[in-house]
């Protein structure tokens, strides 16, 4: 790699999943409101892809201002649920509610991915997956949260595909690794082709 590859994200997910794909990168977390910057773009009805753009987007400009001689990584993930943009759970009793929400039905998980260089915006990917849920029981709901609340409070959706949550769904059409909230593969393609990769 030519040049320093930095991740805009403290996500222990999307870290493994660059060292394991064997890449060498730091990790300086953006401090950004997403929240607010969210609102905002709902409030002026703004499409999940492009709300995952711009949070991605964002979150790679602010690293790549302080570290113009680096690539950096931006990350972001939505779940859309019809007109409906769900977050992270900031509760066991809101993450009950999403899931009922989803429950029996299908949604769509947005992972966008920004590189940005000298403050500058080189290339973008937003990766869409078609989920849907199964119709599962009020019992096996409850016992799901109580028992993975410390893992899915930090998930769009409150689950983890990677852990008990894949016994949520019926089907899921698209890539894994944007599940997981990095669309891995088109990443080392234009790391590949730029030359930065072999």
């Amino acid at each position: 790699m030519s040049q320093p590859l930095i991740l805009a994200s403290g996500s222990e997910i999307r870290q493994q999943l660059l060292r394991n794909a064997g890449l060498k990168f730091d990790v300086i977390p953006a401090r950004v409101d997403e929240d607010m910057v969210r609102d905002a773009l709902l409030a002026e009805q703004a499409k999940p892809r492009d709300i995952a753009d711009a949070l991605a987007e964002l979150k790679a400009m602010k690293v790549s201002q302080k570290r113009p001689d680096a690539l950096v990584i931006g990350c972001d993930q939505v779940l859309s649920l019809g007109s409906t943009i769900l977050s992270k759970p900031e509760s066991p009793k809101d993450a009950r509610e999403q899931l009922v929400q989803m429950r029996g039905k299908r949604h769509d998980l947005l992972s966008a991915v920004v590189i940005c260089e000298a403050g500058k915006p080189l290339w973008r990917h937003v990766g869409v997956v078609r989920m849907t849920m199964r119709d599962f029981s009020d019992s096996y709901l409850d016992s799901y949260v109580a028992k993975n609340w410390e893992s899915i409070r930090h998930s769009v959706g409150a689950y983890k595909l990677e852990e008990e949550g894949v016994r949520l769904f019926t089907q899921i059409q698209g890539d894994y690794f944007t599940v997981l909230g990095l669309p891995l593969l088109d990443l080392l393609s234009y790391l590949t082709l730029r030359g930065d990769l072999e």
